[in-house]
């Protein structure tokens, strides 16, 4: 579905990619792992089209979808969650959700699609008049990541979904992930610092460090895999 080739990005003079070529198979959930500055995020924002690729190619369903504006890339069926939430704080989250499906015009299907996310988040529908900025950093995320599936996506990217988020809603929302992968069959590209439990969800799993792929193999073998252990899953 999704096809980074010897993708390298640059801020200003500062190489953030370096040549890095990964591949996320339809209907998979795929996890970046690596320290914070390997380069996880930029290659999120780089597929979404918020940051511009220096050189090398995003392949897309078969098609070059290379520094699309975001918009253009949304309407591909692309969607991203970003890491800090982003939610519209002084819109309900009713109004938030909508949002989310902007480029839309089926109003039974994104009535439907509302029915979806508050199966998956029932404290959202609880909250759906309460302002977003009064929710729980836990409830936000669940908000991020309905308003991204709001435009309907094929793949979602996931950026850091556990961040400052407490243990307890940080397992519902991984148990949600997976619950999305399975029932709506939708594709993931996640990218989480807790590597235990990004690749326990995961089928498939790279290794970033320092803008480039130091390993790749299945979530279950990277598991396993003493290096990886020992750097990123506590020995």
């Amino acid at each position: 579905m999704l096809e980074l080739h010897e993708l390298t990005v640059a801020y200003g003079g500062i190489t953030a990619l370096h040549g890095i070529s990964l591949k996320v198979d339809a209907g998979s959930i795929v996890t970046l792992v690596g320290a914070n500055g390997a380069g996880k995020s930029t290659t999120l924002s780089t597929v979404s089209g918020l940051v511009k690729a220096k050189s090398g190619r995003v392949s897309y369903e078969g098609g070059d979808i290379t520094n699309l504006p975001p918009h253009k890339i949304v309407a591909r069926g692309i969607a991203q969650a970003p890491e800090g939430r982003m939610v519209f704080a002084n819109l309900t989250v009713s109004e938030n959700l909508r949002m989310g499906a902007y480029l839309r015009g089926d109003r039974a299907g994104i009535a439907k699609d509302f029915d979806f996310v508050f199966s998956v988040f029932p404290r959202l529908k609880e909250r759906e008049k309460q302002t977003a900025g009064t929710l729980s950093g836990g409830e936000q995320q669940m908000l991020a990541i309905g308003r991204a599936l709001m435009s309907k996506p094929r793949l979602l990217l996931l950026d850091e979904p556990s961040l400052g988020i407490a243990p307890l809603l940080t397992k519902t929302i991984f148990e949600q992930i997976v619950a999305i992968n399975r029932e709506l069959k939708l594709t993931i590209l996640l990218v989480e610092q807790n590597a235990n439990l990004a690749l326990e969800v995961s089928h498939y799993g790279y290794v970033l460090e320092t803008g480039k792929i130091l390993l790749q193999d299945t979530a279950a073998a990277l598991q396993e895999n003493p290096k990886v252990r020992e750097a990123y899953l506590g020995g």
